[in-house]
């Protein structure tokens, strides 16, 4: 699984004119999931995102997780994450999941954020044409990819 998270003050995301999804401070994430990421992979990186301390304290550090500042998440599946642009310039998506695998995945993380003690959890549509706005804050950006703890 593959994570893009960013630190925002609000984000939302729009499909077929009506917004399915709102957040105040917290985390915009875009989710992708590739062949082969099972339940272990979302536990892992639903953990790891609810602990991530990317939040300033009150001496101006960043000191504080998602859990320390009450915040929000909104969670979004981008599957264009796990693009493949090794050859040519056309990105291929084989690397994805299935869409049902992805979709599942995608839900079962979202949940699990909630478990791990994050108040509120927004979803896009999966598979929809969505637009998402953001405000972001810093602006901090994180990358996280479960790759790295499975080696």
């Amino acid at each position: 699984m593959k994570a893009v998270i960013q630190r925002v003050k609000k984000a939302d995301v729009v499909v077929d004119g009506k917004t399915v999804g709102a957040i105040g401070s917290g985390y915009l994430i875009l989710l992708g999931v590739v062949e082969g990421d099972t339940e272990k992979e979302a536990e892992v990186l639903a953990a790891k995102t609810a602990k991530l301390r990317v939040f300033e304290d009150e001496n101006e550090k960043m000191n504080l997780s998602l859990i320390d500042i009450d915040g929000e998440a909104l969670v979004v599946s981008q599957f264009t994450l796990c693009a493949d642009c090794k050859k040519g310039n056309r990105p291929s998506f084989t690397p994805s999941a299935a869409p049902d695998v992805a979709d599942a995945l995608y839900q079962k993380y979202s949940a699990l954020l909630l478990e791990n003690g994050i108040r509120k959890v927004e979803n896009g549509v999966f598979g929809a044409d969505m637009l998402v706005s953001l405000v972001n804050d810093g602006p901090v950006t994180i990358i996280l990819d479960t790759d790295i703890w499975r080696k």
